[in-house]
């Protein structure tokens, strides 16, 4: 099933109680979604609301296309990690056999 902004949005919330920002990295041959300690709740939150959605359905966007989605709401549901002020949830992504197509798009 795929997944969009504002479900990856209620699942963040749901965990944590805030609507966190969330970034895709690539360390070496890897991918991660990461949670990252800011949220949109912040006054200093560089997004506005729209923004922030708009972003969040775009990384929704790039977990269909790796068929990810399963693998992001399970890591959640289970994750005890917390984002804190300079440390991220790190959410591995697997891409399987595709996984060098993929990466290519992203430095």
């Amino acid at each position: 099933m795929g997944m969009t902004g504002e479900e990856l949005h209620r699942l963040l919330v749901e965990k944590w109680g805030y609507s966190f920002d969330v970034q895709i990295k690539r360390v070496k041959d890897k991918l991660f979604l990461q949670v990252m300690w800011r949220y949109l709740e912040q006054v200093s939150f560089p997004l506005s609301e729209v923004e922030y959605f708009e972003h969040l359905d775009a990384i929704a966007t790039y977990l269909r296309g790796w068929g990810a989605t399963d693998q992001v709401r399970s890591f959640l549901q289970e994750t005890r990690q917390k984002p804190r002020l300079g440390k991220a949830v790190n959410i591995p992504i697997d891409l399987g056999e595709r996984a060098s197509e993929w990466l290519l798009d992203f430095p």
